[in-house]
Formats: C-alpha cells, structure tokens, sequence
C-alpha cells in the first residue's frame, strides 16, 4: 500500500470533510464578528449593573466600618447592655408602689413573671412593704435589679389603721401629730428645689411619705423647672395639686444640667424623660456633628417630640 492510499476518500467522506470544515470556519468567524452584533445598549447595561454592584458593595463595606465604630465607642454600653439587650428594650423604669401595683406592673418594669407572682402571694399573706430597702428581700429579684428600681420605689402612708394592725404607730408618730396640725396652718411659700423634708410637711396637704416622694423625684429629674412637675410625682391627685400649688415655686437654677456634648447614653438614659433609643439617637447625632450647639439641631431626630423637647430643654446644658 502506497502513501497515497492514506489520503484517498469516498465521495460521502468528502462531503462529511467539507461540512466540519465549514463548521469550523463558522465557529472562528463567528468568535470575531459576535462583538459587531451585540446592540450597545446591552452593553450599557452590563456596565450601570456592574457600577451599581460597586456602588453596593461599597455600601456594605461602609455600614460594616460604622458599625465598628459604634462599638468601639460605647464601652460602657458593651458592657452594661450586651448581656441583657432583649430585657433593656421591652422594659420601662417609672414610680411605683410596691405594696398596690399588679403582676403587669412590675413586669413593665422588667422583673420576670415568677418573681411578679412572689410579691403578690407576699402581699395576699398580709405583707406589707414598709420602706423601699424592704423591696430587695424579695425572693428572686437580683441585687442589680433591686438598686435599679430603688430610686423608683414609692410607697404611699399608712393609714392609721393600718398602722393599729401591724404595731406601726409608734409614740414618736404619735406626738408628731399636734405639731403636723400646727404647721399645716402655715402658708410659706416653699422652694421645691431647695426644701427638705421639713419645709414641705409644712404646706397643708403634703405629709411626711409624699414629701419624701417630692424629693426623690426632684433627685431623679435634677431639680424641678416648673411646679407643674409635681404633678409627675407618684400617687399626687389633681384635687391636692391644686391645694399644695399655691404655696409652691421653683428656683430653676438649682438644676443639675446634662452636658449634652460631654454626656454618655448611659447618663443621658438616666433622666425619666428620655428612654435608651432616644438617648442612643442623640449621642449619634452629636457623634456625627462633633458638637451640639442648641435644641434645635435636636428637632431632626424623629423620636423626639417638640413635647419631648420642651420637657427636656431646663437640663440640657450645650457648653
């Protein structure tokens, strides 16, 4: 056999060898001409999809950087909130008297429903809390938690009765009440921000608990602004308001001011007027500006209200 008979095709091989040559001759032309049929604005497509996807990327990258940031710049949050982040947001910190408020009440006030339903079977036995110190023995509730609420703790007077039955009464409270009748004739005029204790049983209307009650407010606010404040004060009913308001006014500078430039969300949370995510929003806020010049930079926030604004505004202090 020749060389020659290696190259030597039928008539069907020649035409199957003429048909995969036009295929591949196809497949080549068809790599260069493919990009002159492609419409352009396919191709302006492809590349806004790809700007966008950069633009979204970016985005992430950005929200991931300021998220870190928060971080690092709330250590004291980190610390206080971290383990009980899911308690901070579903509970509220208001005055409250232990010795009338319901199961619904105390869990408001974040203490978990088992601990709720100890104090009430406590209280269904006959007992009583006769001081706020008294709140802590609760079986259940963590010291952290009793200090917590402490400064919320107002526990309305005994009535006389009351005091008969549990061997209150004592001779001193006994003797004090000819001098309570003496005084409730005065009509001083009593500064809330700098009376004691002694100064408010003085105005008719105010005994020694809810005196007590007055100052633990004004402690917790950093001093009254106004006299309508008292009416904020726990178990204070509008008829005795009424009674007790002419004989009361406000130096409003003995308040304790918030410097609002300076302050963590842990002190700004403190007052009663603003809750955690309020006090949150304004410390980003004053992170992003660098400083806070005046209230109104605080209107932008969509969690404050101008009512919010006007009751916070006495204790802000922008130096």
């Amino acid at each position: 056999m020749v060389w020659k008979d290696y190259f030597y095709f039928s008539k069907s091989q020649r035409r199957g060898i003429i048909v995969l040559i036009a295929l591949i001759l196809a497949a080549l032309l068809s790599t260069f001409l493919m990009p002159y049929f492609i419409k352009e604005n396919d191709k302006t497509e492809n590349t806004v999809f790809l700007k966008d996807a950069e633009k979204f990327k970016a985005s992430l990258t950005e929200k991931e950087r300021s998220r870190q940031n928060q971080w690092d710049n709330y250590p004291d949050f980190h610390k206080s909130y971290t383990k009980k982040s899911s308690e901070t947001s579903h509970y509220q910190l208001f005055a409250f008297d232990p010795n009338t408020a319901d199961s619904a009440t105390f869990v408001r006030l974040g203490l978990k429903p088992y601990i709720a339903k100890n104090i009430l079977k406590y209280r269904s036995k006959g007992g009583k809390f006769r001081k706020a110190e008294d709140f802590s023995k609760v079986y259940g509730i963590s010291s952290e938690k009793a200090g917590e609420l402490m400064p919320y703790i107002q526990i309305a007077e005994m009535k006389p009765t009351e005091r008969k039955a549990t061997g209150q009464e004592s001779q001193a409270e006994t003797t004090e009440k000819p001098a309570m009748q003496f005084t409730e004739s005065k009509t001083t005029i009593v500064e809330l921000n700098s009376a004691d204790t002694t100064a408010l049983i003085a105005v008719k209307g105010i005994g020694r608990r809810f005196a007590k009650s007055i100052l633990g407010y004004r402690r917790i606010l950093g001093g009254y602004h106004s006299v309508e404040q008292i009416r904020e004060v726990y178990g204070m009913k509008p008829e005795i308001f009424e009674q007790i308001k002419p004989f009361l006014s406000t130096d409003p500078s003995h308040i304790s001011k918030i410097y609002i430039n300076k302050a963590s969300v842990e002190r700004l949370k403190s007052h009663p007027y603003l809750t955690f995510s309020k006090a949150k929003e304004i410390y980003e806020l004053r992170r992003d500006r660098g400083k806070l010049k005046n209230i109104d930079e605080l209107r932008k926030l969509h969690s404050l209200s101008d009512e919010d604004l006007l009751k916070i505004e006495p204790y802000l202090s922008f130096e």
